[in-house]
């Protein structure tokens, strides 16, 4: 019933004290910066008259307007293709770097890799491990955060015979286990894991943290032989 520029210039001047010619001015330049084609245009355009992927973008302009203390962005990346996603992605840098908090919520390890400073992997909504980008990535420590680095297909290197998996199926929110939600589908689980685990810092990296009952060297050493018998490599 709006258009997508009249709903973003609302935004506007809900919170600041500007004219709205000087509003729209501001959402022609935002949807310009989202990735929207020819913006003085399509900023008349009603929102049925965008595709799926540019009505995110849409919102997304939407969401930055005001320059938010904090932004919460819950997959802000799905549905668009890698330019577009690099052009988000730089905005949210830029957004961060002029003094605004984001916190991102997705399932896409590269898109994490490229812009967390700081990573928090969730299971059954709770916390699995919390630490430094670089340090989860390259020395992670919950079985879980392994499954989900293992299981991301690499582009280089030898090819596996299978893409590696996490068994089972995801745990239902109002059915959870008492103890560790990922027990159920854990190659490491043991009588402890009955018990539920809260999140505390190894011994190394007092920033680190996991959730996981069995202790950290008995952990690396199950991965390294469990990774061992999984890497069969393709003749």
């Amino acid at each position: 019933m709006y258009t997508v520029g009249w709903q973003i210039a609302e935004q506007i001047r809900a919170h600041e004290r500007v004219s709205r010619k000087e509003a729209r001015a501001r959402a022609v330049r935002l949807l310009s910066d989202v990735g929207i084609p020819d913006a003085a245009s399509r900023v008349d355009a009603y929102p049925h008259e965008f595709s799926g992927g540019m009505r995110q973008r849409a919102v997304i302009a939407m969401a930055l307007s005001c320059d938010p203390a904090l932004l919460i962005a819950d997959e802000p990346t799905t549905a668009l293709d890698v330019t577009v996603q690099a052009q988000i992605l730089d905005l949210m840098r830029e957004l961060n770097a002029r003094g605004s908090a984001v916190v991102l919520i997705t399932h896409d390890m590269g898109v994490i890799s490229q812009i967390a400073d700081r990573v928090l992997v969730m299971y059954g909504g709770r916390a699995a491990e919390e630490g430094p980008r670089r340090s989860v990535f390259h020395g992670p420590r919950h079985p879980y955060t392994w499954g989900l680095l293992d299981s991301v297909p690499r582009v280089g290197g030898p090819r596996l015979r299978r893409l590696p998996t996490i068994a089972g199926m995801p745990v239902a929110p109002g059915s959870l286990p008492e103890g560790c939600a990922f027990a159920p589908r854990c190659r490491l689980r043991h009588e402890r894991c009955e018990e539920l685990p809260v999140l505390s810092a190894g011994t190394a990296d007092a920033a680190h943290r996991d959730a996981c009952w069995l202790p950290t060297d008995q952990r690396t050493a199950l991965r390294l032989t469990t990774r061992t018998a999984d890497s069969e490599v393709a003749s």
